[in-house]
């Protein structure tokens, strides 16, 4: 199955760059390319896409509103799966559209090849939260959160057993399935079925969701004191 791709970046020349990495890929297609998010809106009614490349600082409608516009917040089914790009001082911006629905968010400085395997996984219905950008939005918010060690606030949390809460605070850090195994010397496939439960438990989408609920519930406050 290809892969149909849409890139939308009001710089000219990163939607080329993006546009030669992925037509050297058998499995993906770009489709259409918008400079801001009014465009991408008109394209896509048009246009069957998979894959949004999504910037978020763009002229007339931003990454984040048109994500939330696209995605329904994240309640629309067939809507495409928005893959947010982001530089260092932007980092916020990417979080507001994670809650808005997107499926993930990279560095724009992304290696072409783990650019690649997010774009697949995403469209596979997976999330991508990079575990680089999640510790500087852990740096950026840390400010944020209260400052009192106390339990966090948000009463469903209480419904997660210890080692749940555990594999949590790692999604919350970024990393994989892989890397919580190693961490906490578990099989990959138990920390997927406690990932798994994780989501049910908290009546969340995705690992995407997760990292926003860890944030906004204070939750990383674990990871300060650790």
């Amino acid at each position: 199955m290809t892969i149909r791709v849409m890139l939308v970046d009001d710089q000219a020349l990163l939607r080329t760059g993006f546009r030669m990495v992925l037509a050297a890929q058998p499995d993906m297609e770009v489709v259409a390319e918008a400079g801001n998010g009014v465009e991408a809106l008109e394209v896509l009614r048009a246009t069957k896409v998979d894959v949004i490349l999504m910037d978020v600082r763009m002229p007339h409608l931003d990454g984040v509103e048109a994500t939330r516009r696209i995605c329904g917040d994240g309640r629309a089914e067939n809507a495409p799966k928005v893959l947010i790009l982001t530089t260092f001082d932007l980092d916020e911006y990417a979080f507001s559209a994670l809650k808005a629905g997107a499926s993930g968010f990279m560095l724009k400085d992304v290696p072409p090849g783990e650019l690649l395997t997010a774009i697949r996984a995403v469209h596979s219905g997976d999330a991508v939260v990079a575990p680089s950008t999640t510790r500087r939005l852990l740096d950026r918010f840390t400010p944020m959160l209260p400052a009192t060690n106390a339990e966090p606030t948000r009463p469903e949390l209480g419904r997660l057993t210890e080692r749940e809460r555990e594999v949590l605070l790692l999604v919350a850090q970024g990393l994989s399935n892989g890397e919580i195994a190693a961490r906490l010397v578990l099989s990959e496939a138990t920390v997927k079925t406690h990932v798994g439960r994780i989501l049910t438990k908290l009546s969340l989408r995705d690992r995407v969701q997760a990292v926003v609920l860890a944030y906004e519930s204070g939750l990383v406050l674990s990871l300060i004191y650790m």
